[in-house]
């Protein structure tokens, strides 16, 4: 029986394939292929070294799939001709380099198609409580909210310029234990508070960030001020601008004092002047990316900071040192001049002590940038006197019976009942959601090729198995097939969260659930976490991998530290989410606890 037409495609193209490798794979001179004959795979010099069937089959164990025999033999001998060419952009004669901020073509967008964001208007409602007297001790002003400390300079009982060397005389007694300052930046923020406090004498106020002293992870750019992402081979960089988030908050009025610390390359807490670490329990670091901003917010060294997270790095910190963390939806606040980790996962935002500290910043830094091409444009609605009463706040039943949740996240759901809203049950499929920190490797691996493959990564001080320098080199294995088919996973993933969100307003979760901190970074929610209450720990925590060889210290007398919990909110929705924080953090009444010696 005749072949058929696709066998006899098959068989040919194969032989076609196996006369150009025995030829060396040397590609016809386009003069000598005959009019209108199409280009064809395979046909093209062959470059890069040579590869044997051995080599597919120890790559196989990396990739996790199985040739045959043949088919080993066969992808082995025009490798050279199909695939090595690809890498030209990187090895060949005609590399070309790419920065950091180009962006990939394909854009992530939070919001699927068919659907809108929760915020339809523009409306910001703050308290308009009595802050009450000013505290004549320096320490009760460095620790209140920016709430009342901004209240206090709008009505001059307080001048931005002490305030600002309230904050600078702390972080000289304290940050030596503390390690969560980088660089100082005590002459432009002693500058620009005497330009605030001018400016409010003279009836120009700009709004409750001005004179208020900051301090930025030190991944955000600074005009000539040391950049550094807390890694050894970017310490002498200074950049020549700022980043928009910085710009956003200089045209507030606020006063920059510090660029706080990151665990290098915005990995856990570890940088390059050591480990920063938790004001409430010293012996363990403050955990990451985040860290800076996570301890010096929490003993009092800033009004505020900004952070950024990836996969947890504001969540984190801010459970771990006791503060306020709100991680905006992704597109809400543009990234322009901020180090790139991850173009689809990256974000910035607010690390506070309290909720509504937190959306004073956010309001100052949303809304969208030409210079970061996944920020959009976006409605911020928050009336902070508005009812909370009837909104339903879904929960997993089984996270709320296991670690890492505690009585302190069950006694949250119960008091969520108490405030009239309504608890509902809500259920995700069993899937394998850690499959998607492909999205985190390869991105990661793709931001800091050349510091990889330059060796560069070897100067970082942290070089364990889960650190970055490792994880770039693993990540050039990622197959590119299985790149994609997590990006479509992705996306079932956020029509799922789609589905959940279609029967609840808000979701109450443990913080540090694994699962849910890689599922909503990936689709883009915005989440909030407040400090709830206290539990007890008989060891230090740590970000990393435990290590046999160095067991983590355990206590005697259990230390009691901070617990929080974490909302979830609809994309866009941070009014909302932050309305139900601020109403449960009234009545856990624990936000101006403070930890011991600060």
């Amino acid at each position: 029986m005749p072949d058929s037409r696709r066998q006899f495609l098959a068989k040919t193209s194969l032989g076609l394939l196996a006369a150009a490798v025995s030829r060396n794979a040397e590609a016809q001179e386009p003069s000598q292929l005959p009019p209108g004959a199409p280009s064809a795979f395979g046909t093209g010099p062959a470059v890069g070294p040579e590869v044997s069937p051995d080599t597919f089959a120890e790559a196989e164990k990396l990739a996790r799939v199985e040739l045959r025999p043949a088919e080993r033999t066969q992808a082995a001998a025009s490798w050279r001709v199909n695939m090595a060419a690809l890498m030209e952009r990187r090895t060949g004669p005609r590399n070309v380099s790419l920065s950091p901020p180009l962006a990939p073509f394909s854009r992530y967008d939070s919001v699927l198609p068919g659907q809108h964001p929760a915020a339809e208007r523009d409306r910001f409602v703050r308290t308009n409580s009595d802050p009450g007297p000013l505290p004549s001790n320096d320490a009760d002003i460095a620790f209140a909210p920016v709430t009342k400390l901004s209240r206090w300079i709008e009505h001059r009982e307080l001048t931005s310029e002490r305030l600002t060397h309230t904050y600078l005389n702390r972080i000289e007694q304290f940050d030596p234990r503390l390690r969560s300052v980088i660089t100082l930046t005590r002459d432009l923020a002693l500058a620009q508070a005497k330009k605030a406090d001018a400016e409010i004498a003279a009836g120009k106020y700009r709004g409750p960030l001005h004179g208020i002293p900051w301090g930025a992870k030190d991944l955000l750019d600074t005009a000539n001020i040391p950049t550094t992402y807390g890694a050894e081979p970017f310490r002498n960089r200074i950049p020549v601008q700022d980043a928009v988030v910085v710009q956003r908050l200089e045209d507030a009025g606020a006063v920059l004092i510090a660029k706080l610390s990151l665990g290098a390359l915005a990995l856990n807490d570890i940088w390059f002047g050591g480990q920063t670490v938790n004001p409430w329990l010293l012996e363990e670091g403050a955990s990451g990316s985040s860290a800076g901003p996570g301890a010096a917010t929490a003993a009092g060294l800033v009004g505020f900071s900004i952070g950024s997270e990836t996969g947890g790095s504001i969540v984190s910190p801010s459970m771990r040192c006791g503060i306020t963390g709100l991680r905006p939806t992704y597109g809400r606040v543009p990234r322009t001049g901020a180090m790139t980790l991850c173009w689809s996962l990256d974000k910035l935002g607010p690390m506070t002590r309290s909720v509504e500290d937190a959306m004073l910043v956010l309001q100052a830094i949303t809304g969208p940038d030409a210079g970061d091409v996944s920020s959009v444009p976006s409605h911020l609605d928050f009336d902070s006197g508005a009812s909370i009463k009837g909104l339903r706040v879904g929960y997993f039943p089984n996270w709320m019976k296991q670690p890492p949740a505690t009585d302190v996240d069950r006694a949250a759901l119960e008091t969520i009942e108490k405030l009239g809203m309504r608890a509902v049950e809500v259920f995700l499929p069993d899937w394998p959601y850690g499959s998607l920190n492909v999205n985190l490797f390869a991105e990661g691996a793709a931001s800091f090729e050349e510091l990889t493959l330059s060796h560069g990564v070897d100067q970082l001080k942290m070089q364990t198995h889960d650190s970055w320098p490792n994880l770039f080199r693993q990540a050039r294995f990622l197959s590119a097939v299985d790149f994609v088919q997590t990006d479509r996973f992705r996306r079932k993933v956020c029509q799922e969260m789609a589905r959940l969100f279609s029967d609840v307003d808000l979701l109450l979760v443990p913080s540090l659930r694994d699962e849910m901190l890689t599922i909503s970074n990936n689709t883009g929610h915005p989440s909030l976490t407040l400090r709830a209450g206290f539990v007890e720990v008989s060891q230090v925590r740590s970000d990393w991998a435990p290590d046999p060889q160095h067991p983590l210290p355990k206590f005697v007398a259990p230390r009691r530290v901070p617990h929080g919990i974490t909302l979830i909110g609809r994309l866009f929705d941070e009014g909302t989410l932050c309305r139900a924080g601020m109403a449960l953090e009234r009545v856990f009444g624990v936000a101006s606890d403070r930890p011991a010696g600060f």
